[in-house]
């Protein structure tokens, strides 16, 4: 199977066109401050924002303290995500990825993935289709 990372000549455009879309689609709210969404505490150092939603994809913007991690799980979802600033130790299948800041990621849907923040890391992930459900919600 085919995984696609992006390095950091990865342009931060692409995503100002992502948000783009996702607004145009809905028109509700086209502008969203980063310091005025709400921070959803995870737990395990990863704190999560929900961005953006449109009718068929979603943007989630991560900060994860060093070390955090995402264990390996699978969702319906493809992910598109990139990285802000920090890294990653990123599995996908059997394959292990080192992504720092300026790198991307595309993870196929019900392809089995997890993260590993190395440094303060903040990231940003696309879901399509919208993505509801996390790990952490299974307690």
């Amino acid at each position: 199977m085919n995984y696609y990372i992006c390095s950091k000549q990865f342009n931060e455009k692409i995503f100002f066109f992502f948000i783009t879309l996702i607004t145009l689609k809905n028109m509700a709210q086209s502008v969203f401050f980063h310091d005025k969404i709400e921070k959803i505490d995870m737990g395990k150092g990863v704190i999560r924002q929900d961005f953006a939603s449109g009718k068929n994809m979603n943007v989630l913007h991560w900060n994860m303290s060093d070390k955090s991690v995402v264990g390996m799980h699978t969702h319906p979802q493809e992910q598109f995500g990139y990285c802000i600033k920090g890294g990653f130790e990123l599995t996908i299948g059997d394959e292990v990825f080192h992504l720092k800041a300026g790198d991307a990621y595309l993870v196929p849907a019900n392809v089995p993935h997890a993260f590993v923040a190395v440094g303060e890391t903040e990231a940003i992930d696309v879901f399509s289709p919208i993505k509801t459900e996390f790990p952490w919600d299974k307690k």
